[in-house]
């Protein structure tokens, strides 16, 4: 398996709470981290149909600018009821015209269409968070960590806590939404503990233990 030369990585991603989640994941294994906002390289177009492409295309954008091996992260939400949207345009959902992103609109967004459809039950407001980690090297080598938890959705929104469309979804076998829970209890997860809640905390657990093991 190709190594990660110096234990450096950089993160390619400009969204502070996924750099906050990754930094908190990373943080018991002694990597040297940078994000390409910290370094001041500009967000690639994401034109990719799945979370795969869109992963790559962050990862080897940054692994290119720096020569140094990058980790992306492409996450989103898939409504059943709404057959799997927002997916990979969850985050576009947010955006307004000033370019600034909004979830609070977002989610509303997703509420609004699931009531046109009379979806008011907890079984017709299924939804799973999808996470694709891709590892890419300098010379465009991938490699790709996916992780799923599935919930449903509640209204209104519950908690403060996370980001995104955290305070509507509510993961199977919980009784309170990501919205409301410590950042500690939504990865559910620690080097040494095979369990993992959230969906970026199960695709990381996958990368940790085919890379930061060894």
């Amino acid at each position: 398996m190709r190594q990660i030369e110096n234990r450096k990585l950089i993160l390619a991603s400009h969204n502070r709470g996924k750099l906050k989640e990754f930094a908190e994941l990373l943080a018991p294994f002694g990597y040297e981290i940078q994000s390409v906002a910290d370094l001041g390289l500009p967000e690639p177009e994401e034109t990719g149909t799945t979370f795969e492409q869109n992963a790559y295309t962050k990862a080897y954008a940054a692994a290119k600018a720096t020569g140094l091996p990058a980790l992306s992260d492409d996450s989103g939400i898939c409504v059943d009821a709404l057959d799997g949207q927002p997916g990979v345009y969850t985050a576009d959902w947010a955006a307004k015209p000033d370019g600034s992103r909004d979830f609070g609109m977002a989610m509303q967004k997703v509420e609004d269409l699931l009531q046109e459809k009379g979806a008011t039950a907890p079984e017709q407001r299924r939804a799973h968070f999808v996470a694709v980690l891709c590892l890419c090297f300098p010379d465009g080598e991938a490699e790709y960590f996916r992780g799923e938890v599935h919930g449903t959705l509640v209204w209104p929104p519950r908690g403060e806590l996370g980001f995104g469309y955290d305070p509507v979804f509510l993961p199977d076998g919980y009784d309170r939404t990501f919205g409301e829970m410590s950042s500690e209890e939504k990865h559910g997860w620690k080097p040494g503990d095979e369990h993992a809640l959230s969906h970026r905390a199960r695709a990381f657990q996958l990368f940790a233990n085919a890379r930061l093991s060894k």
